[in-house]
């Protein structure tokens, strides 16, 4: 079918390359054989006026008129599938949709599973795969390849539309036997102190804290580089080493684990959490559903009053017999 001279069916090709970036790939995911395919690119370069693509080894390279044709034209078809081809009236009861969403430990942890244990009583049949924040986590979203991340705010782009959820704040933290959090920290104490941090993503992505030190112009002494904040607690435990975490997750392993909350030397400023998906999603009725969920959520965690958890101290070695005992999260 003809629009204006273009084969709408060029339009399915495009976006197919766009997201596979081969030739190959994108074929494939639309049942074309690779001859066919090749013949769509090049009535593609011809109705547009323009190469769209160029080649790196084997992978497609977009020019700026085909990255600035993705967008739209994911949204059209997207529009084509939600609003005119036939599927029944969205009932979360009833829904069986899987979300993919990229999200880190600490949210999981302290945000997620509200959303988890509401689901199974609103909508058991709704499944959840979680998958780890990547350095890459904006073309994750281009390509449709997950649903939502959720991630500080600080870190998201212009691409694709977001929504806050809450604030969070930075803390010290410490094992209760550490000596050294009985006192204020001053600024000089806590930088020569011993951290546990973490570094997040496949390119060793700088955590929060650490761009906030940056910015002033400070290095800490790191002994323990880990994956994700919660393994920080189970190495803290027993010794004199101190790390810095989110607040919320910080109260979260004090219920088990014997920590100690220290205020700051150089107060860092809280930073918002966010869910952001993809532009192409933004009329889809079970993302917009899942989005209302999350915000609810996040609304009812912020407004919640935490109890207050007095740090008890433990023997130096009733506390390393804890920290052998503990194994941390994934």
């Amino acid at each position: 079918m003809r629009f204006n001279g273009l084969d709408l069916n060029l339009l399915v090709a495009l976006d197919a390359l766009m997201t596979e970036r081969s030739l190959t790939a994108a074929a494939r995911k639309i049942n074309l054989s690779q001859p066919a395919m090749s013949a769509a690119v090049a009535r593609l370069r011809t109705y547009f006026r323009d190469d769209l693509f160029a080649m790196r080894g084997r992978e497609l390279v977009p020019t700026a008129r085909a990255e600035g044709l993705a967008a739209p034209v994911r949204e059209a078809l997207m529009h084509v599938e939600l609003s005119i081809i036939a599927r029944d009236v969205f009932d979360p009861a009833r829904s069986n949709r899987r979300f993919r969403i990229g999200l880190s430990d600490f949210m999981t942890v302290v945000f997620f599973r509200n959303v988890v244990e509401r689901l199974a009583r609103e909508a058991p049949a709704v499944s959840f795969e979680l998958v780890p924040l990547t350095d890459q986590h904006d073309e994750l979203l281009r390509r449709g390849e997950v649903d939502f991340v959720i991630l500080p705010e600080l870190f998201m782009s212009s691409a694709h539309p977001r929504a806050a959820l809450f604030e969070e704040s930075l803390v010290c933290v410490g094992c209760c036997t550490n000596s050294q959090l009985l006192r204020r920290l001053t600024l000089d104490r806590y930088m020569s102190m011993g951290h546990v941090a973490v570094k997040l993503g496949g390119a060793r992505k700088i955590p929060v804290e650490e761009s906030f030190l940056l910015d002033l112009g400070l290095n800490r002494r790191i002994d323990i580089l880990v994956q994700s904040f919660s393994m920080i607690p189970p190495l803290l435990v027993g010794t004199n080493r101190i790390g810095t975490m989110p607040l919320r997750l910080v109260k979260h392993f004090q219920r088990t684990m014997p920590l100690r909350i220290a205020e700051l030397p150089q107060p860092f400023p809280a930073f918002t959490e966010a869910v952001q998906w993809p532009v192409f999603h933004n009329s889809d009725p079970e993302s917009i559903w899942m989005r209302e969920i999350l915000l609810q959520e996040a609304t009812l965690m912020a407004t919640a009053q935490e109890p207050s958890i007095i740090c008890t101290s433990k023997p130096a070695d009733t506390a390393g017999d804890f920290a052998r005992s503990v194994s941390p999260l994934s």
